[in-house]
């Protein structure tokens, strides 16, 4: 058997690992992202960890499906055009062909006890995993000790969940905010 050629081979472990990781995770995108993180950073070492975290607010930030943004923005990173492409196709096929076998076989899921036991028991898993998120992403803020982050995270906390402040106006808000940060660097450095 011949050897894939070292772009082939990349393009077939981002797809088999988007793939992999879509199928065998359940809940939103912050189910699916540290499991990302954990691959594509952690073992492969294809992302830098806070490159991932930039991409991760990219994905939440931009419109459409976080998973599926976050799987165009890692393919884009790793293989250009095609890689952006075939992990979108990887990320979408795992619940598109469940979706498909539920929808054929609704009646027979629709009232069993056991696959309502187990879709609770799957909640309770994603609420673990999001926690953990949310509390990695807090120690990795405050153990960075940049003032500006950890007033920005205490700030959206507050306006979110004590003024009720809509999460899209947050959002808005702190992407203003970088940007200005940005040219503002970059207009120091000259």
């Amino acid at each position: 058997m011949k050897r894939l050629p070292e772009r082939a081979k990349t393009f077939l472990t981002l797809f088999t690992s988007v793939f992999y990781i879509s199928a065998v995770t359940f809940g939103s995108g912050y189910v699916i992202i540290p499991v990302m993180k954990k691959r594509f950073v952690d073992e492969l070492k294809w992302i830098e960890e806070e490159e991932m975290l930039n991409m991760t607010a990219l994905a939440q930030s931009s419109p459409g499906v976080m998973t599926a943004n976050t799987a165009l923005l890692v393919g884009y990173k790793t293989g250009g055009p095609a890689g952006a492409f075939l992990a979108v196709l990887g990320v979408a096929l795992p619940p598109l062909i469940t979706i498909t076998v539920i929808a054929f076989f609704y009646g027979t899921f629709r009232d069993n006890a056991v696959v309502n036991a187990v879709l609770k028991g799957m909640q309770a898993g994603v609420c673990a995993v999001i926690t953990e998120v949310v509390f990695d992403m807090i120690v990795k803020t405050v153990k960075s000790r940049k003032a500006v982050q950890i007033i920005v995270m205490i700030s959206a906390f507050t306006a979110s969940f004590v003024f009720n402040v809509n999460v899209i106006f947050i959002i808005l808000i702190c992407a203003s905010a970088g940007v200005i940060r940005h040219f503002a660097g970059k207009r120091r450095k000259k």
